[in-house]
């Protein structure tokens, strides 16, 4: 069992920059491969990111790559989503999400409560 914890999200103009953390409790944060994802009002979920468990492979949504990065830190059981550029369609809820096996949008196994991010024009 894996519990996800999202941090970070709030309110920033356009053009801002924003970094959301997920925090991961158990021992094993180093063999799942996480994801970001959001979801904004009236809209279906979406992928935003993913990272391979090492974190030696990102993959990004073609309407954030070259603003957004996905990182993680082993570590600290620890991923990232930096924020650049920031639009108001980036407004959502992200959520971050863990996957046992080599996926990138799906199927993941465990999911955070999600963060809101707003981003006023």
């Amino acid at each position: 069992q894996v519990q996800l914890v999202e941090s970070g999200g709030g309110l920033v103009q356009a053009g801002g920059s924003l970094r959301l953390s997920c925090a991961a409790s158990g021992r094993t944060f180093s063999v799942y491969t996480m994801g970001w994802f959001r979801q904004a009002p009236g809209k279906e979920r979406e992928f935003v990111a993913a990272i391979s468990s090492s974190g030696g492979t990102t993959y990004l949504e073609n309407s954030v790559k070259g603003r957004f990065t996905i990182s993680r830190d082993n570590a600290k059981n620890t991923v990232y989503l930096q924020m650049n550029s920031l639009k108001p369609e980036d407004t959502a809820v992200y959520y971050c999400a863990a996957a046992r096996g080599i996926v990138i949008s799906g199927p993941y196994d465990y999911w955070g409560q999600g963060t809101q991010v707003t981003v006023s024009s």
